[in-house]
This record gives structure tokens, sequence and C-alpha cells, in this order.
């Protein structure tokens, strides 16, 4: 009897012809971006640097198409969103020391958002590492120890016969539920010297299925079936693990609304009857799924803003379905399910018992008048009307990608994204200068289709020089920067509850201007002509940026009773 492990696939006589006699003119790099296109990239962003440059020749004699951004985070974050749209993991190649940290902003924001990226960075020579002080350039102690409390893993290599394993087996962690960010670091040495070493080719590196246990999904769907009144939070998960389409199935099986987390945007229908939409900064949402006898949570740790400020208080049974182990359980007792939710929630469709609920719909419907009727009470027609003119002008199925500013916090809770994976911002670690960048890794991923991505005047400048990467590599993105003058949600913040912000006005360049400079088309707007500007400008070829000068406000607190 033989098993699938014991089965070696032979070589045929031209592949072992191929392997005796390699090509000549390779080095480390070359084994770098050959395990790369065998593992099935086709896209790689980046920032050459010293230590890296056998990884950045060995480029132009591959196939692999490079994206060069003009700073390691911003590159990081559009191998974010290249991740999030694609579903691949993105190769970032950075080189070491500097180059290497300034990536990490980015990078922990592709952790909290479960974003595969695959970070190859350089490293001094091989001579150099263990800690000591030979005064290499951009020489750390530990290099790998200021990512390890970011990324999913780490691996060094020291030979340049670990680099095809190491790479594959870092391409398995980030994309093995729940997906991540992996580091690999190569020495400087390694890169550089002349390889005899086979050209390499297809790598095996499948992702493990991470399978729900069947007794424990039994038990959720005998609660969910016998329920008086269930209901729904989908997270992030639900749109990673490509399962918004089961997540339906489920919802209509049970008659259960369902709300959205902010990273979950698009999970669910806007539109549908059972649609709580996303309101979750709302009090009436939280009393809605605190009054559930039996609540799921598939894809969600329900942190800091999925449980409103952590002011929710379950009072029936939870389920909760999470691929990251780590957070079952970790904010409130249920029973917990370690599983990609596409499999579990299949689990689920497979043993539940229909209900039927004709308030079900009636519920939904009472919760969003209420919202309606408070959010119409605070006088903030302006915000609402900027708002549905992104949306009006947005093309369905584009994709857009928010900076943390005000205007993104609206999005979270009020923006409809119609469809799921098509709205992402940064409220995973919540840092600024996500929105462009990332929009230019969704561009590259997909150029057929505009890409639309929204900054506040304080994020625009952390991203000012990426209009170079997007006129360079000409990807339709069109950028709406709201210029308010200064950081607005944190003039907000600190208004509130000390009577005065300090540092938050910036003097700020003439973004307009700016643009035209690189190159790039710009155009400055009012609310009025903001739909007609922003249409336009989405139905152009290549980047261009739009900017809206206006004073916008948030939403009282709802999270307080």
């Amino acid at each position: 009897m033989t098993h699938d492990h014991d089965l070696v696939l032979r070589p045929t006589e031209a592949q072992i012809t191929a392997a005796l006699n390699p090509p000549p003119g390779r080095n480390g790099g070359d084994l770098v971006v050959e395990t790369l296109a065998g593992l099935g990239a086709t896209t790689v962003f980046g920032l050459p640097g010293q230590h890296a440059l056998g990884m950045f020749d060995a480029l132009r004699r591959s196939s692999l198409r490079y994206i060069g951004l003009r700073v390691e985070n911003n590159a990081g974050f559009a191998a974010d969103a290249y991740g999030r749209i694609t579903g691949e993991a993105a190769p970032l190649l950075l080189s070491t020391g500097p180059g290497a940290l300034t990536s990490l902003a980015a990078l922990q924001e592709a952790a909290a958002a479960s974003a595969p990226v695959l970070a190859i960075s350089s490293q001094i020579p091989t001579a150099g590492l263990g800690g000591g002080r030979h005064g290499y350039l951009h020489e750390l102690p530990d290099q790998a120890a200021s990512f390890r409390g970011v990324v999913k893993s780490v691996h060094t290599v020291r030979t340049q016969s670990q680099i095809p394993s190491a790479i594959a087996a870092a391409w398995q962690s980030a994309l093995t539920a729940p997906h991540g960010p992996v580091w690999v670091e190569i020495p400087q040495d390694v890169l550089l010297a002349e390889t005899a070493l086979p050209v390499v080719t297809a790598m095996d590196a499948t992702p493990d299925d991470l399978v729900p246990r069947p007794e424990l999904t039994a038990v959720a769907a005998d609660l969910l079936s016998k329920a008086a009144r269930p209901a729904i939070i989908a997270g992030g998960g639900v749109v990673r693990s490509d399962a918004s389409g089961k997540l339906l199935q489920l919802a209509e099986k049970l008659d259960a609304p369902v709300v959205t987390t902010f990273g979950g945007k698009g999970a669910f229908p806007w539109e549908h009857p059972l649609s709580m939409r996303s309101w979750l900064e709302d009090r009436h949402t939280t009393d809605l799924l605190e009054d559930a006898d039996v609540l799921l949570v598939v894809g969600s740790g329900l942190g800091e803003l999925s449980s409103n400020y952590h002011t929710f208080k379950p009072r029936g049974r939870v389920i909760q379905i999470e691929a990251d182990a780590g957070k079952l359980e970790s904010n409130h007792p249920a029973l917990g399910i370690h599983a990609d939710a596409r499999l579990a929630l299949q689990a689920l469709l497979e043993t539940v018992t229909d209900r039927t609920d004709a308030a079900a719909p009636e519920r939904v419907r009472e919760l969003l008048r209420k919202v309606a009727d408070r959010i119409a009470s605070q006088e903030l027609t302006l915000e609402q009307d900027v708002l549905a003119s992104v949306r009006r002008a947005l093309p369905a199925g584009s994709p857009s990608f928010w900076d943390m500013t005000i205007l993104a916090y609206w999005a979270w809770s009020a923006f409809d994204p119609r469809g799921a994976n098509t709205m992402h911002s940064a409220q995973g670690a919540g840092g600024l200068g996500y929105g462009f960048p990332a929009a230019l890794g969704a561009a590259a991923a997909d150029p057929a289709r505009p890409v639309l991505a929204v900054s506040g005047d304080g994020g625009a400048l952390y991203s000012i020089a990426e209009l170079a990467t997007a006129k360079q590599y000409d990807l339709p993105v069109t950028w709406l920067i709201v210029d308010d003058g200064g950081y607005g949600i944190l003039r907000e913040y600190m208004t509130d509850a000390f009577g005065q912000a300090t540092a938050t006005e910036l003097t700020r360049p003439d973004y307009v201007a700016l643009a035209e400079s690189f190159g790039v088309p710009g155009v400055r707007t009012t609310p009025k002509t903001l739909e007609e500007d922003l249409a336009k400008a989405l139905a152009s070829p290549g980047p261009s940026v739009v900017v809206l000068p206006a004073l916008l406000r948030m939403f009282a607190p709802t999270h307080l009773d």
C-alpha cells in the first residue's frame, strides 16, 4: 500500500538536463525571484537598498513585475492592499536596518487586518549575524526581533540552499488562516554570491485548511436553530475567506439580522431586509445585539470598535467563529470555534434547521429608523451629502481605500460598499497614511477598474511622494483629499476632552499645484460640485487628485447611555 506522501515525482530527462546545466550569471537574488515566481507571484513591491541589490538585480532576469514606491512604509501599504484584493501573498522587497524598520507600521496594519504580505529583507553579511557589534552599515543587534511581535512568522536564511524553503514556508504561513504578514531576511553576501544551484521551478506551499471541529458546529447549529432572537456579527474574516455568499444563505435560513464590523464591510448586502448595516458606534444597534438570545460572531474578535468601545454586554449565548485562536473568547465568553469562516459557515449551513421569524425585518427597519433619526437630530447635512456624493461618483465594483480621517469614520458606519472586498481602511491598527499607497497596490492588482483613495490633509502629507509612483506606473487611482487645515479628528477629540486643541493645525501645500507638478491632474472642488468632479476624475485614465476644502464634523458618540 502506498500513501500520497510516499509518492515522489520523477523528473523528466529535459528537467534533469536543465538542472545539471543552470544558466550562468545567477546569484542568491535569482533564487529569491525564481522561488516567488514558482509560488505563483506575478507582482512585487518594494524599495532597493545597498544590502538588497542582489534581489533587485535579479528582477531584471525574471518575469516578475516590480512596483517601486518611494517610502518603505508606503510600499508595505501597497502590498497590504494587493494581498487584500487578490487573496494572494504580496511580496515586499526591502533593505536592511532603516529600510526594514520603516515598514513596521504597514506590517502592523497588515497583521491587524490579516492581509497576506510576504516581506523579504536583506541582512548584514553572514559573518555579522548573531547579535554582535561589527560596525556594518544598517546593522541591528537582532533585526528579526524587531518584527517578531508584529508578523506571523520570522525566517532567517544563512545559506543559498535555504532560500526556496524559507520563502515557501513563509508563503504558506501568510496564506494559512488567519492570513497575515511574514518576514524573511537574507544576508547580503548570500544574495550576492554566484550560485550553481538549479533554477527553482514550481514550489509547493499550499496553505493548511483550518477546519471546524464537527462537535462544536453541531452544538452551534442546535443553538441557532432553536433561538428565539438570533443575530449575527460579521467581521473581516468573512470577507477574507470569501464567505459572504454562505453568510447570506445562513442569515436567510435563520431569519437572523446581520451587522457587519468596519473590517467586514461588504460581507452582507447593505439593502437586504436583514441588514443592520454597520452602525456599530450606536447604542440602538448595541441594544439589539445585546437582546439576542443567540449571537453568532463570525470572523471578528469583538475588539474595541466592534464592541462599541467595550460597552457591548451580550445577555444571550455567544458563538464565536474565529481563525485566530488568540482572539477566541478574548473579550466575551463564547462557544469558541477555531476555524476558517467559510468552512465553518458551510458546516452550519449543512446542519441548521430553517426557522422563520417574520418580525426580524421589522426589527431591522425600526433600528435603522432610530439611527437615521439620531443622526438627523445632529444637523450633519454637509457630512452626509459629501459621503453620498462619493458613493454616487464611485462606480459599483470599484474598490475604495480610506485613511484615518473624519470622512472615513463616517464611511465605516454609513457607506454602502456595494460588494464584498471593495472597501478597506486602516482601522485595524489605525495608522496614518494608508489610503493612497494602498489604493496604488489595489490598482496594480486590477488596473481595469478605477480605484478611490480618501485622505485628510494631515494623512495626505504622509503619502505625497507616491504621486511619483502613481505617475510612473500610470495607475488609475483618484485621490480625494479633504482639506480641513489639520488633524481634524484629533482636533475634535482634544476640544471635547480639554476645551481646546494643541498640535493639530498644519501648514500644508497647494495640493492641486503639487499634484500637477508631478504631472498628475488636480482639481479643487466644493461640496456641490464634488460628485461631478470626482466622477470625471474616476472616469479619466491614470492618476488624479481631487481636493475638497471642507470642515467636517463627526456624529456624537453613541456608546454612552
